[in-house]
């Protein structure tokens, strides 16, 4: 089975600093086969037998503590979530538009109905955000960088943790599952 991890909040602004080669020497390190990056954001892909993603999301927390002394989330989908993740995406028009102002948050869980509705009650700005399971889809006409509606604020409404990728990086990540 084929997996994809992203990393919360490693390399920003010199923070959690990890180098690429050494998440693949971690991953192999644990057993995980044919580890692969993407960019230095934190994104991998590797292949191992059937695990639950929650499992696998809790171990590679520790090895990081562990073997690269970074405290950090890890957010793990299969390949066909990831696929299906893709397929459900609302905002099809904007992806192709301009996929670098659409971005795909992974969440730890699903929110309630509620949530989803204090989260939309909150965005004061032109940004369009839409949920499926554990993704929130969010485009951004001006930019994530100036928006409002940050990561944090995403989190405290939806009453979960999560993690965003821009929607050029959600189909190179694609491409690297299949390859």
């Amino acid at each position: 089975m084929t997996y994809i991890a992203l990393l919360r909040a490693v390399n920003v602004a010199g923070h959690n600093r990890i180098r690429m080669d050494a998440l693949r020497d971690m991953l192999a390190g644990l057993g995980l086969g044919e580890p692969r990056t993407l960019l230095q954001s934190g994104n991998a892909v590797f292949n191992t037998r059937a695990r639950k993603p929650g499992h696998l999301e809790r171990l590679l927390g520790e090895a990081a503590r562990e073997t690269l002394g970074v405290t950090t989330e890890f957010f793990v989908r299969t390949g066909p979530e990831w696929k299906e993740m893709i397929r459900k995406n609302p905002f099809a028009a904007a992806a192709k538009r301009d996929p670098a102002r659409l971005i795909v948050y992974c969440l730890r869980g699903a929110p309630a109905g509620d949530r989803v509705s204090d989260l939309v009650g909150s965005i004061t700005g032109p940004e369009v955000v839409k949920l499926a399971g554990r993704a929130a889809y969010v485009v951004y006409p001006e930019g994530a960088g100036r928006s409002r509606l940050t990561t944090g604020l995403i989190e405290k409404k939806l009453g979960t943790i999560c993690t965003g990728r821009n929607w050029n990086t959600v189909l190179k990540l694609d491409e690297l599952a299949r390859g």
